[in-house]
């Protein structure tokens, strides 16, 4: 049994139409999936996967490129002895949770020839957050990273995962979830205005253990971060977590994939953004599937955008695939909405000026999301961040 959205079922795309060619939305299981780079041509825009993104402004990043050595600072001082050796392609565990799955991924995985190893021991519980910090030198600077991450049986931390400063970054990551760990990701993209950031966040999750992946997107021209989750045995828990808040100009792409492949795991999706300015541009897909061995599992995805002025855009596509009928629960929301004229009606009748009625409303839309990510550094940021944009927008 399948049971898509009906936008998923079939996308014919008005430029391809226009030729007489038509591109099927198919199976998500079915993408392209390689390391290597001829196996991904550069994209059009017609693409079922690219059909959303401005390519045409994406040229530097989409090509086969390497890093130049001072387009971006790494700085993993406080990861210390838990820095493995470098990790060269096919260099196992390299590879093991992630595979490219478009053509940024894979130039930016092949020409990584050393991907950063952190590796959390057997049993061990991290009490502090672990940091990378990545700085971009200057707008069209070309950097390429593969970060792998590597939580051992039982093990339990935290990294966070911070983009500052402009450049045109290629980002890979992957997390490989040991039985019974519990391995949170934070990835902050606190970009300046002129920078471009395309990546793919994989994870593995093994028996019983719990993966937790939070990005928060707050700046860059061009972000779009690919979030994909697989499990390596039953009993595995995944939350994905969004926070994003577009600006005139902003285009803010998030995707995500669960694959339920083994049973009795689960998973649950929530992003919401805030849009306000003129083309300011959001873009979430989700995608589950749920194959035939996945019995037993239950999964949720929410997507909830807030358009604050006229000219901002938020595309927002749910798709869910089910092979089997034997699962405990399955389901997806998506919304897209302005102001609710009676919240502010009720908080300027009680004497709260527009502008910081406004506010609150803001705050209380994304109020639970922002609750759910638990981490207080993080918490702190998104609020802040999210307080300056609302004064932006009062100015």
């Amino acid at each position: 049994m399948s049971l898509l959205t009906p936008d998923a079922k079939t996308h014919t795309d008005p430029g391809a139409a226009a030729s007489g060619a038509v591109i099927p939305d198919q199976s998500r299981a079915e993408r392209t999936t390689s390391h290597e780079v001829a196996d991904f041509p550069v994209p059009s825009g017609r693409e079922e996967e690219w059909r959303f993104t401005p390519v045409d402004r994406l040229s530097a990043l989409l090509s086969d490129e390497p890093t130049d050595d001072h387009a971006a600072t790494f700085d993993v001082s406080s990861l210390g002895s838990l820095v493995g050796e470098p990790l060269a392609p096919g260099q196992a565990p390299r590879g093991t949770a992630f595979t490219p799955a478009d053509r940024a991924a894979v130039v930016g995985s092949a020409n990584t020839p050393e991907a950063l190893h952190v590796r959390i021991p057997v049993e061990q519980e991290i009490a502090d957050p672990l940091r990378i910090d990545v700085h971009g030198n200057g707008a069209g600077r070309r950097s390429n990273a593969h970060h792998v991450i590597e939580a051992g049986r039982h093990s339990k931390a935290l990294v966070i995962l911070d983009h500052t400063g402009s450049a045109d970054h290629v980002g890979n990551l992957e997390a490989i979830v040991g039985e019974g760990a519990h391995l949170t990701v934070v990835s902050l993209q606190r970009w300046d205005d002129d920078a471009n950031h395309l990546g793919q966040h994989d994870a593995l999750v093994g028996r019983d253990a719990t993966y937790r992946h939070i990005v928060v997107t707050l700046g860059g021209g061009i972000v779009r971060v690919n979030t994909n989750v697989r499990y390596d045995g039953p009993g595995g828990d995944a939350t994905l977590l969004g926070v994003y808040f577009a600006d005139a100009g902003q285009h803010l792409e998030h995707r995500s994939f669960v694959d339920h492949n083994a049973p009795t795991c689960t998973s649950l999706v929530t992003y919401k953004g805030a849009l306000q300015g003129e083309t300011a541009h959001t873009v979430w897909v989700g995608d589950v599937l749920i194959r035939a061995e996945a019995e037993g599992i239950e999964t949720y995805e929410l997507n909830r955008n807030l358009v604050l002025t006229d000219g901002a855009r938020a595309d927002s596509v749910p798709n869910l695939e089910i092979e089997t009928g034997e699962i405990a629960g399955a389901g997806h929301a998506s919304s897209t909405g302005r102001f609710d004229d009676e919240q502010l009606f009720y908080l300027m009748a009680r004497g709260i000026p527009e502008i910081e009625a406004r506010r609150l409303v803001v705050r209380g839309f994304f109020a639970d999301v922002v609750g759910k990510i638990g981490v207080p550094e993080v918490v702190e940021t998104v609020m802040r961040a999210i307080e300056v944009e609302l004064a932006q927008a009062g100015e």
